[in-house]
């Protein structure tokens, strides 16, 4: 039964897709992508809406069917997920130029607005929440916030080219998955999992663009991946590898990276248009 919010919300997003993707067109909503083609953003919006309808179902078959729907540490992702892509939205909707970690501090130490700035501190906060739920140490504690931070930030690092946040996020999961035999997180996660998968693909078809609501809301789901099913050693190495992908994003461009990398190319340019 614990597949059903991965199932319920998949068919909620395979119903909603379209019909955002109009209305975002029509609304003018859209942006350049790295070919220069204007495409509908936000797409990632989606995710959220999808899980919560995908909620219908599922309450009325715990109540009234007294079926087991909901998997362990569920509530924590019906937390983190949406709170996350929310601040992404803000980022989509009022941006101003600044990028990276300095761009953002520079704008706060001149007294300005930065959303990048609010998102980083909404998301630290929302992870020391969810972490504070979790058994172990205060070291424990403040590694799991940690990697849930830096692994939302990646995310919306990689989404700088289509498909590529969707392609790192399976594979992600196919290497827990794989090395550790554990699927309870997977279960977790699902009732916002189903929903990237559909986004993601429109992502990677260059039919839209995810925005910040979407890659952000996939590095949540990386993130709690990981704090949920690595041990303290699995999240120290997670830690450190996302340390050092975000110091490399923010000096250098990781799209440059993967071009001069012939298997990373190949498989980022995966299913996209020629």
């Amino acid at each position: 039964m614990h597949v059903l919010p991965f199932v319920f919300s998949l068919l909620a997003a395979l119903v909603l897709t379209r019909p955002v993707l109009a209305r975002l067109s029509e609304a003018g909503f859209r942006r350049e992508n790295y070919r220069g083609t204007p495409l509908p953003v936000p797409l990632g919006i989606v995710i959220v809406p999808a899980g919560l309808l995908a909620l219908v179902a599922l309450a009325l078959l715990a109540r009234l069917g007294d079926q087991d729907v909901y998997p362990d540490n569920f509530g924590l992702v019906l937390l983190f997920v949406p709170g996350v892509a929310l601040l992404g939205l803000i980022d989509d909707v009022l941006s101003g130029t600044a990028r990276g970690w300095r761009g953002h501090g520079s704008d706060v130490l001149k007294g300005g607005f930065s959303t990048g700035a609010l998102k980083a501190a909404g998301t630290l906060g929302l992870a020391l929440l969810v972490a504070s739920s979790l058994p172990g140490s205060d070291a424990e504690f403040l590694l799991a916030a940690a990697v849930l931070v830096l692994g939302t930030n990646v995310f919306n690092l990689l989404d700088l080219r289509p498909g590529r946040s969707v392609k790192a996020f399976v594979l992600l999961g196919l290497g827990i998955t794989l090395s550790t035999q554990n699927t309870e997180a997977l279960a977790a996660i699902g009732i916002f999992a189903g929903p990237v998968l559909v986004a993601g693909f429109y992502d990677l078809r260059e039919q839209a663009m995810l925005g910040d609501a979407g890659s952000n809301a996939i590095g949540a789901l990386a993130g709690l991946w990981m704090v949920l099913t690595l041990d303290t050693t699995g999240q120290l190495v997670a830690l450190v590898v996302l340390l050092a992908v975000n110091v490399f994003g923010e000096f250098r461009s990781i799209s440059n990276l993967v071009e001069k990398v012939p298997g990373l190319r190949h498989l980022d340019s995966l299913g996209r248009p020629t």
